[in-house]
């Protein structure tokens, strides 16, 4: 993926993540959300040219970051595609948010599994699948644990960020959607993935 092709991404994002800024009714949960995104675009443009991504994880972190400024705009508990699916599926809550923790273990596993077969640290298919879901299981309970800290700073101030909706399993379905995300990287883009591997090393 060239410099061009990621510098517009960036700009996009930029450009939504503005426009949700703006446009949200709470900025303190916008901000919460949307932490991960300001850190982690202006690191991979700083890295590109010594450390360039596969193209498919850049536009997996591109879709990622996106689901992170909706939720952050309208709160994961109030987004407008997820009470369409929640009247579709007749399930009793709005579900975007799981998409967002789906994603949060897809898009760490496959930036793990990229850094483990570059780096040469791990060999061996299924020790470096293994490694991939602890991975993505590891950061999915760090965030667990952010929201539980969040919590007890914030008290019900931090009800828009938890998002649980009144469901006492929402950690432990949250991880499961995080673990699901981190399978689909080992069953299903592992294959493609590991293309892309092949001809980013023979560039």
């Amino acid at each position: 993926m060239t410099t061009t092709f990621l510098k517009s991404g960036a700009f996009i994002l930029l450009l939504i993540l503005i426009y949700t800024g703006f446009s949200t009714a709470d900025r303190l949960t916008w901000l919460m959300e949307v932490t991960p995104v300001i850190i982690i675009i202006p690191l991979l443009l700083a890295t590109h040219s010594r450390f360039p991504l596969t193209p498919l994880l850049y536009i997996l972190i591109f879709l990622h970051a996106i689901i992170l400024m909706v939720g952050g705009l309208y709160t994961y508990a109030k987004v407008p595609i997820g009470f369409e699916v929640q009247e579709w599926l007749g399930l009793s809550r709005n579900p975007y948010d799981k998409l967002g923790h789906f994603f949060q273990g897809l898009v760490p596993a496959l930036a793990a599994r990229e850094i483990l077969i570059r780096g040469g640290y791990v060999r061996g298919r299924k020790m470096i699948a293994f490694l991939v879901c602890c991975v993505a299981l590891a950061i999915s309970a760090v965030y667990e644990l952010i929201e539980w800290a969040a919590a007890l700073s914030l008290g019900q101030g931090a009800d828009e960020f938890l998002g649980t909706q009144g469901d006492v399993w929402d950690t432990q379905s949250d991880m499961f959607c995080a673990l699901l995300g981190a399978l689909t990287t080992v069953l299903i883009l592992q294959y493609w993935h590991t293309k892309q591997l092949l001809k980013l090393r023979v560039a």
